[in-house]
């Protein structure tokens, strides 16, 4: 009886070596995972995979809290280097060089100034009806309504509007650094008189006229100077109404940036 239980004991596998040999096979899970984590170029997802594996581990082994291995950055692909350029370019494009952003400065404080002198005339003289300013990225326009420069169908630039126009020449002086141009527009209604037979000689004859009261400053000098006329091709409003028409009839003036922003300035008047 003896014996036998003896014999059976013999014939009793010994498992004793599955628990270090899970214990490698464990350990070399984790080395993979560790290898594959710092290859990566994401440092986060590396972190994240540590803090995981810290978590998972933290009854046994203590080797991933003090972790000394250090992610391996790769380098960046042509494609990616080439990209990285291209948006650098753009981006200083943009913005311009260092002396192009001190001279865009120096034409907004300027010409802020002159918007707030013609504003300031505006009031003064309750013309907010008739004019309008603003300051855009590309320049500072000048909006004066038809009918208080000319009569209906006329170029010749009524009296009190020489006044208005001898004023802006006057301002004008302050900045000589500036091109103007003088533009006409008007509505869409066909015009045929013994002066203009189109409604391109009409806008055309007025900013000419115009200009010539401007240029009466001698201190202007006329090299300076444009004049264009766009007839009613260029609407700032419909022309299906009586409204819409007399605010396409106009006159501007604009002082032309010589260095234009990026970006509009967003600055508007009355």
């Amino acid at each position: 009886m003896s014996k036998k239980h003896k014999q059976h004991h013999d014939e009793h596998i010994d498992e004793s070596w599955l628990i270090p040999y899970a214990d490698l096979l464990t350990l070399l899970l984790a080395l993979f995972i560790i290898l594959f984590a710092s290859s990566q170029v994401d440092s986060k997802k590396y972190e994240q995979i540590m803090r995981s594996l810290n978590s998972a581990f933290s009854g046994g082994v203590s080797f991933f809290e003090e972790s000394t291995v250090v992610p391996v950055v790769t380098a960046p692909s042509s494609e990616t280097k080439k990209k990285d350029e291209d948006a650098k370019s753009e981006q200083q494009e943009l913005q311009g060089s260092p002396e192009q952003q001190e001279q865009i400065k120096k034409e907004t404080a300027e010409l802020q100034e002159l918007k707030q002198k013609l504003d300031q005339y505006i009031a003064d003289n309750n013309l907010s009806t008739q004019l309008e300013t603003k300051l855009t990225n590309d320049m500072l326009m000048i909006t004066i309504r038809d009918n208080a420069l000319f009569a209906s169908g006329s170029a010749t630039v009524k009296p009190d509007a020489q006044k208005l126009a001898v004023t802006i020449g006057d301002m004008l002086t302050q900045y000589p650094q500036y091109q103007i141009e003088v533009a006409g527009y008007t509505d869409n209604i066909p015009i045929k008189n013994a002066e203009f037979e189109t409604n391109w000689d009409l806008s055309a004859k007025r900013a000419l006229n115009f200009m010539k009261i401007l240029l009466q400053n001698g201190s202007i000098g006329p090299d300076r100077f444009r004049a264009i006329g766009y007839g009613e091709y260029r609407p700032i409003d419909t022309n299906d109404t009586a409204d819409g028409r007399s605010k396409n009839r106009r006159v501007e003036v604009s002082i032309l940036r010589t260095v234009k922003e990026p970006t509009t300035i967003g600055a508007t008047g009355n």
